[in-house]
């Protein structure tokens, strides 16, 4: 059975969230970090053979399917216009130029629904709303949720399985750009989720021992980072936290980057998990 996914716990209500960044993607299974680790061993070996740093890949072009769920046909409700989802689509391709990957809207649409616009029913909806195939995107927006966002890992699915339906990303939202969510309202949250969509973790994803997020070339960072603490070192030696990094808790504003290695990441779970889906 699959449930929600749940990484810091369930919050009161997204309106009490204004201090953090709060992301239900969920711990990684066993299964999860075995591909992880496979993957970070593959790229070491094509890196070590290659003696330089990997290039990018050709560009990655993702098809985009917005669903907005709300309360109402208002904007209190949770209704956000087309233009909003064009400016959030331009969003993620500036930020996502420069690693290689672009996204074009293939569709949209809006249902006011206030069970689902607050994230009840998650399967149900899903089962009726999403489009495509594994390679494409769906992003649901809802009105309220208990997160900024959260998103499901490539995995191996069957087509019409439940996992299949259960992909995709769901974020909050007053995180679109021009948003109400103050310091999270610039579109970034969608970055943050569709860099788990293409297999990425937390930049702070088992602390400081260990492997940490399993990319190597992030530093190692013992917390979720707020704000945007310019010089926080949670794990000395390790270098200074990755806070400008897409992947971490750090204000929409403080977000500018991806590492070489998460983006050869996210490449390998592409061409492995959904390239040809």
């Amino acid at each position: 059975m699959q449930f929600k996914p749940l990484f810091l716990g369930a919050v009161a209500a997204s309106s009490a969230l204004a201090a953090d960044r709060l992301c239900g993607f969920k711990e990684p299974t066993a299964e999860d970090i075995a591909i992880a680790q496979s993957f970070a061993a593959q790229e070491a070996e094509a890196l070590a053979a290659s003696n330089e740093t990997m290039s990018l890949q050709a560009q990655t072009n993702v098809n985009v399917y917005f669903h907005v769920i709300a309360t109402s046909q208002s904007t209190s409700g949770g209704y956000i216009s087309a233009s909003t989802l064009s400016r959030q689509i331009d969003a993620m391709n500036e930020r996502f130029a420069p690693y290689g990957f672009a996204f074009t809207q293939a569709g949209a649409d809006w249902t006011v629904n206030s069970a689902w616009a607050r994230d009840g029913s998650e399967l149900t909806m899903k089962r009726q709303l999403r489009k495509g195939t594994y390679k494409d995107l769906n992003m649901y927006l809802l009105a309220d949720m208990d997160y900024l966002g959260y998103a499901y890992l490539p995995k191996s699915v069957s087509s019409g399985s439940s996992d299949f339906y259960y992909d995709g990303v769901s974020i909050l939202g007053s995180t679109v750009p021009g948003g109400s969510y103050t310091g999270y309202n610039l579109g970034l949250t969608a970055v943050h989720e569709t860099g788990h969509w293409l297999g990425l973790y937390h930049t702070f994803q088992g602390g400081c021992s260990g492997q940490g997020d399993y990319v190597d070339d992030t530093p190692p960072e013992a917390s979720a980072a707020s704000g945007c603490p310019i010089g926080r070192d949670t794990c000395p030696g390790g270098g200074v936290d990755p806070i400008h990094n897409y992947m971490d808790y750090t204000q929409d504003s403080c977000y500018e980057e991806f590492t070489t290695g998460q983006v050869t990441r996210m490449n390998s779970y592409w061409k492995n998990y959904r390239a040809s889906k």
